[in-house]
């Protein structure tokens, strides 16, 4: 498990499994208390378009925007341990 982005807004973490490869990765809408898991080809898109996003050096409020591409699949509310 590996935080990749931390704004106000949303965070991101990426996990691996057993072997280092990437297995998926959780979005969490901070302001809406939202999160989701994507995992499989869901995963492997949203890398490509982070990728992409990185070429052309990002501001926070361009990875937010982004990121909030994802809010109509936030379904899972965010529970504190």
């Amino acid at each position: 498990m590996n935080t990749i982005y931390n704004s106000a807004s949303y965070c991101v973490v990426e996990f691996r499994d057993p072997a280092g490869e990437i297995g998926g990765y959780e979005i969490m809408d901070k302001l809406g208390r939202r999160e989701i898991y994507l995992g499989g080809d869901l995963a492997i898109r949203f890398r490509e378009g982070v990728q992409r996003l990185i070429e052309a050096e990002p501001s926070t409020e361009d990875v937010d925007e982004f990121l909030s591409g994802f809010q109509g699949l936030m379904q899972t509310p965010v529970a504190l341990h």
